[in-house]
């Protein structure tokens, strides 16, 4: 755990439930819980700014052909974790709460859970006893793996869909 207080940080920018940190290190910035949250606390809610039909690394995936840049847009800076603690839900347009959450530590969510298939694929280093290593969205994950995942709707669909393609094959 970070805590608030922690030297190799600073502050970017201050959101009341959360703010944004700096890495003093690295530069990467990273987006922290200034309270406490337990799992299905609705965290915030978010709405689509610009609507894409290509995907890029800051958008989220709403459809086939839908990505939305997140406004607010400082979620932009909830990185992502193959041990995630919020999810997006794009149906309720809220972040969530998947396990608690204490004050100073990083929000994290699993890029997946709302990407079929990346713009720009990464190696993660999340350090998780549950890392994938290689993420390139959730049509490049095990059906046994990711439904191990909370997932949109739209992500379950996709799923289902592959399912049932394979099943006929």
């Amino acid at each position: 755990m970070i805590t608030l207080t922690n030297p190799q940080y600073r502050v970017i920018s201050d959101h009341h439930f959360a703010v944004v940190r700096q890495n003093l290190v690295n530069n990467q910035k990273a987006f922290f819980a200034q309270t406490s949250y337990q799992p299905g606390d609705v965290i915030t809610n978010f709405s689509s700014g610009q609507v894409l039909t290509e995907p890029t690394y800051l958008t989220v995936q709403v459809d086939h052909d839908k990505h939305i840049m997140l406004q607010p847009e400082h979620l932009q800076y909830i990185n992502h974790s193959c041990d995630p603690n919020v999810f997006f839900d794009t149906y309720t347009m809220q972040v969530i709460a998947l396990r608690p959450i204490e004050e100073g530590d990083e929000m994290t969510f699993f890029y997946p859970s709302t990407e079929w298939d990346m713009a720009q694929p990464f190696t993660c280093y999340c350090g998780s006893h549950k890392c994938l290593g290689e993420i390139k969205g959730a049509a490049h994950i095990n059906v046994d793996v990711i439904s191990k995942y909370k997932l949109t709707r739209f992500i379950q669909q996709q799923l289902h869909d592959r399912s049932n393609k394979e099943k006929r094959a």
